[in-house]
């Protein structure tokens, strides 16, 4: 199955994070934070504006993005957990560097 975001929302999956280890403490996966780190997997058309042009979005497919911590609505699909979030909650979209390599 496929999902298709719609108007100015966006797809995305969570990139999980390297686990750090300090010293001797273990934290277990219950207790551990959600990423905020996600790939663009699908992007809508855009916002429709009140006189009826279209923005189209600034992200794309395959773009490496940082989101808020509370931001957009979990799905699960085909046992694939998903993101969904307007792009205003977006807050950066990471270029270049070992990061962008990783996620493409």
């Amino acid at each position: 199955m496929q999902l298709r975001p719609l108007h100015d929302r966006i797809l995305i999956t969570r990139v999980e994070q390297t686990e750090q280890k300090k010293g001797a403490i273990i934290i277990p996966d219950s207790a551990k934070e959600k990423p905020s780190e996600g790939v663009v997997v699908a992007v809508g058309a855009g916002k429709r504006l009140d006189d009826g042009t279209v923005i189209a979005p600034d992200v794309k497919a395959g773009d490496h993005i940082l989101f808020g911590k509370y931001s957009g609505s979990e799905v699960t699909v085909d046992d694939t957990e998903y993101l969904i979030l307007r792009e205003d909650e977006i807050l950066a979209v990471i270029e270049g560097g070992d990061n962008a390599e990783k996620a493409a």
